[in-house]
């Protein structure tokens, strides 16, 4: 004991100093040495086999083990102490089971003879503290071996005793699911009980069981759920229990706890949920809400009548409920209930629109949990009829709203305005609130739909470029509204000082011509307008050049500094436009004529995720084609993800995966650079691909041709000249015929290959399913062994015709693939007729890899989209 006193740091310290030692460490250093040392001293008394103060070091393993340090060589130590016979050392050695194992340790399989012994053991208190630490860690093992036990201890006289082992029992049914049908009958039983603890667990273990196990769900269903309801109903009107009450509510626990096994229970059963009706009715209308037991009932009330059978009354009473949570100071309660209105909409959208005003006011909180979540239920509450007010109160708000929310609510906003809009001048109207308010956080294609929009409201030209020229004068810091009135005076500039167009509800202004130009200089002058914005305005210039000649010295005068720019996209620009103002005014007014209309139907497409008129179903915008619809870029991404070494990865640039399905050479010049220009981007494939008896570029940056009756002239253009390709196209192929077709598809043959006298190769059954079959008939040209010639021909082997036929095909990069116009649409049923489609593969490995294709089928049955895919690796040697 004197040596005990000298050493603070013996075995024999008592764990209170210990503690005392460890929180007067002023650094982790002396925290650590403290601990270490301890341990040291915890190791050598384990060594020694020192009985005496075997709880007493299990007890500071503990400790440190709360602090965070290790203390695995203490576990042998709670082994040994549940093995002796006295409550004490059982119950110390219990807590240091729970607490320094889990059930992934080793070492607990040597534990399990022990609590099988104390689960029978006489006293009553040694039977808890087993119970207790099997529910806590109990193993899946261990639940098939102990469950017996627990088992007959739900039928112990002690109410303490059946609690725990109810709670137990829910462990291992969770561990072990087919031990579920065991259970059952003890728990039904555990639902008479009076004692609230035990009929509490017994509840809980009921719902568990439920859950789990088809059989014991049917079985509560039928025969106990109105035994459920008199519970339920005998406690809502219990009188003052001292014992139970808190804040005046009998037992809120157990009030939660029956609520959530009658949701399981009337969850797809009419009749369940019929019989629970009333007592739901009673517990929503009658349970108090000023208080956080009560409210915490309503909750999980509104919850049961939500996932209930329909009862349109009670659903009512259920968000009017969460409608006065709304109002509720308490942020977690607001939150809770913005979170069951989001799954109330879809019950009755109608009786959630009436707290409309209430979730506007959340949107406001200073909360940005509730800010964000009232956002989301006012978006899913949008319609045609309600769009203007709530837009307007959006709007409002985002003036004002913070920097870190703003982002999140324009998003909302400009989704909601271009969905719900119900006429062009409105949508006009409310995005340029939005982009003059937020538009440094308008994305992309936002802005580019915006344009969409204008380009096809020609009604509208007039008015809408004088409103862009207003808002530029107080918001010019917003990057987006620039961008737009850039491209809008580059468009529209002469309307504008016309004031052509002009409608009732606004008012005349005075523009001259070198305001108009002012306002393009002042953008392409801003310091923080970016490579993108400033391309733009550089387009715009030269096209006012032509609109306004008296400015055009003025115009060069802004566009020949950018010569000697650092960037090379705007310095090519600047070089290209000066030459064209200067030399060539007799074709610039053809050349910077007002863009097309943009194809409105194309962008949605786009923006919905498909790829615009790709020649890999052999269509383009500009002509219709029999075989040939837009796909979503993610199939297209799963359709080249072949098993070869070469095949492209699902990451692979829009080019890469055009290069890949088209079978061309896509690919930009590397020296792009700059926002807006990637040269990986599909628009700027699309762009080349759509470049109409151009030559290839000579320089770095895209280009269009626009074509006049004389002159096919390459210009330079903006990143946002990228949405008109497809107008573009659609235009110059109306002019030229067919020969310009067969450039628009880089050099793809609109007529079958004719047939040649090359090697035979034997026709193969490339792909063949319960609806179709594909098979394939081979021929070379002379001369090149390389191409392979294949005769596509499909045959329906249904009884239905199929519609709206289609034909994907992907190879790996080392092959090359073009596809022909099928020779219909329509795919007759049983084999009347059939499809055929030629296809051109060029394989750049011929000799040493074979070709290796993946295919995609889609057409549609009565009006139904089906989708058919495969991968074809049977081609013959030698192709």
């Amino acid at each position: 004991m004197q040596s005990s006193i000298m050493n603070p740091f013996s075995s024999g310290t008592r764990l209170r100093d210990m503690i005392r030692a460890i929180r007067a460490c002023k650094t982790a250093a002396e925290e650590r040495a403290v601990v270490r040392k301890e341990c040291a001293a915890i190791r050598a008394s384990i060594n020694e086999n020192d009985q005496d103060y075997r709880h007493r070091n299990l007890a500071k393993l503990m400790f440190i083990h709360m602090l965070g340090y290790p203390t695995h060589f203490g576990q042998m130590e709670c082994l040994k102490l549940i093995a002796a016979p006295g409550f004490p050392e059982k119950r110390i050695g219990y807590l240091g089971l729970m607490l320094l194992l889990d059930e992934r340790q080793e070492v607990l399989m040597l534990v399990t003879n022990s609590l099988k012994q104390d689960l029978n053991h006489t006293n009553q208190y040694i039977v808890g503290l087993a119970l207790c630490a099997l529910g806590n860690i109990c193993s899946a093992e261990m639940a098939r071996d102990l469950a017996p036990e627990v088992e007959r201890l739900l039928q112990f006289r002690d109410p303490n005793i059946r609690k725990k082992a109810a709670l137990c029992s829910i462990r291992i049914i969770k561990k072990v699911p087919d031990l579920a049908e065991n259970f059952i009958n003890p728990a039904i039983a555990l639902l008479k009980e009076k004692h609230h603890g035990v009929l509490i667990t017994g509840v809980q273990l009921c719902t568990d069981l439920c859950k789990i196990s088809t059989e014991a769900l049917e079985l509560i269903r039928k025969k106990y759920t109105d035994g459920l309801v008199r519970t339920l109903r005998d406690v809502a009107n219990s009188p003052y229990s001292p014992e139970y009450d808190i804040a005046g509510i009998t037992d809120p626990f157990l009030h939660i706890r029956l609520l959530k096994l009658l949701r399981v229970l009337g969850e797809g059963d009419a009749n369940a949920s019929d019989s629970m009706n009333d007592i739901l009715a009673q517990v929503a209308t009658k349970t108090e809400s000023n208080k956080v037991a009560g409210n915490a009932i309503l909750y999980e009330c509104v919850q049961t009548i939500m996932s209930i059978e329909d009862n349109g009354g009670l659903r009512v009473l259920a968000i009017n409920i969460l409608g006065r949570f709304l109002s509720n100071r308490d942020n977690n309660i607001r939150y809770v209930a913005l979170n069951m209105l989001m799954k109330a909409v879809t019950f009755d959208a109608q009786a959630v629109q009436r707290h409309r005003a209430t979730i506007l006011e959340c949107v406001k909180d200073s909360d940005a949990s509730i800010q964000k979540r009232a956002l989301e239920l006012v978006y899913v509450l949008v319609n045609e009829t309600n769009v203007k007010p709530l837009a307007k109160e959006l709007i409002d708000y985002m003036k004002v709203s913070d920097h870190d929310f703003r982002g999140d609510l324009t998003a909302k906003i400009c989704s909601i305005v271009a969905k719900f809009s119900p006429e062009k001048i409105w949508y006009i109207d409310q995005m340029l609130k939005v982009i003059s308010e937020a538009g440094n956080f308008v994305k992309d294609e936002v802005w580019h739909a915006l344009i969409v929009v204008i380009s096809n409201a020609s009604e509208l030209h007039g008015y809408t470029v004088r409103a862009l020229y207003k808002a530029f004068q107080t918001s010019a810091e917003q990057e987006i509204l620039v961008r737009v009135t850039v491209w809008c005076i580059g468009e529209y500039g002469d309307m504008l000082v016309n004031n052509v167009g002009m409608l009732d509800i606004e008012d005349s202004i005075t523009v001259t011509e070198s305001d108009v130009v002012d306002v393009v200089e002042i953008a392409i002058k801003r310091h923080a307008s970016d490579l993108s914005t400033k391309a733009m305005a550089l387009v715009a210039l030269l096209k006012l050049s032509s609109r306004f000649p008296s400015c055009s010295e003025r115009i060069r005068e802004i566009i020949v500094p950018f010569k000697g720019n650092f960037v090379l996209e705007l310095q090519q620009r600047s070089i290209e436009f000066n030459s064209i103002v200067a030399k060539h005014q007799n074709i610039r007014s053809t050349l910077v004529e007002r863009m097309p209309v943009l194809d409105e139907a194309t962008f949605v497409g786009r923006r919905a995720g498909y790829l615009p008129g790709t020649a890999s179903t052999t269509t383009a915008t500009s002509v219709s084609l029999p075989n040939g619809v837009a796909k979503p870029v993610a199939p297209l991404v799963d359709l080249l993800d072949l098993s070869s070494d070469d095949a492209p990865a699902p990451s692979s640039s829009g080019g890469d995966l055009l290069h890949d399905l088209l079978g061309v050479d896509l690919s930009l010049p590397s020296q792009q650079s700059g926002a807006g220009q990637s040269s990986n981007s599909g628009t700027d494939v699309l762009l080349d691909l759509l470049s109409i008896g151009s030559p290839s570029a000579p320089s770095s940056s895209s280009t269009v041709n626009i074509l006049s009756s004389n002159a096919s002239i390459e210009a330079p253009v903006s990143p946002l000249d990228d949405l008109s390709s497809l107008s573009i196209s659609s235009r110059t192929t109306s002019n030229a015929g067919a020969a310009p077709m067969m450039d628009l598809l880089g050099g793809f043959s609109l007529s079958p290959p004719t047939e040649n006298n090359g090697s035979v190769h034997p026709s193969i059954t490339a792909f063949e399913s319960s609806h179709v079959r594909l098979t394939f008939d081979f021929s070379k040209e002379p001369g090149n062994p390389q191409t392979t010639i294949v005769q596509a021909t499909f045959m329906n082997l249904s009884s239905e015709t199929y519609t709206d036929f289609v034909f994907q095909a992907a190879v790996p990069k080392f092959l090359q693939l073009q596809l022909d116009p099928a020779s219909s649409n329509t795919l007759p049923a049983a084999g009347n007729g059939s499809i055929t489609q030629n296809l051109k593969v060029t394989n750049s490995q011929h000799g040493k890899k074979s070709i290796i294709m993946r295919i995609r089928i889609a057409y549609k049955i009565n009006g139904k989209d089906s989708l058919e895919e495969g991968q074809i690796s049977n081609f013959p040697r030698g192709l």
